[in-house]
């Protein structure tokens, strides 16, 4: 995501973009209670299992690990709830319809706050076989070799 004014990441979702291409990207506000958002502001959340569904209308988040508070005492929620998702009925359909037919999956790719508020950034993903993450590994040694010798011949 890149950096602009108003906006603060807190966690990025880095392993599905190990296991999955991102076809397309949403942003979706979350549904959380007070300690909930001062644990994330202290950058207590983990996204690395995390996924969402569609029932009834209404898109939830579910593995999403918020660690409980410190400070929190009896106002601290279930680490591991599950979480509605704020978006436009209009596209929670759209998604919804996509999901059922194109065979891909909605995964919390990041969390960041937005002129305060707390966001989550979604991407319709298509899973990779085992030959793409290679391919992608390959290709990321490559280019990190190229790097590496690039500048070790301006050093030189």
């Amino acid at each position: 995501m890149a950096k602009q004014e108003g906006i603060k990441e807190i966690a990025s979702n880095r392993k599905a973009f190990h296991d999955y291409f991102v076809l397309e990207r949403f942003e979706a506000g979350i549904e959380l209670f007070g300690t909930e958002v001062k644990s994330i502001r202290g950058g207590q959340i983990n996204l690395k299992d995390s996924y969402c569904s569609i029932r009834d209308g209404e898109l939830f988040v579910r593995g999403m690990h918020v660690s409980p508070y410190e400070k929190g005492n009896i106002f601290n929620r279930d680490p591991v709830r599950v979480r509605r998702l704020l978006m436009h009925k209009k596209e929670i359909r759209k998604l919804g319809d996509r999901v059922a037919q194109d065979g891909v999956a909605l995964i919390p790719l990041s969390v960041y706050f937005k002129n305060s508020r707390v966001k989550v950034e979604l991407g319709l993903c298509k899973g990779k076989k085992t030959y793409d993450k290679r391919q992608a590994d390959a290709e990321r040694e490559a280019s990190r070799e190229m790097d590496r010798a690039r500048k070790e011949r301006l050093n030189s």
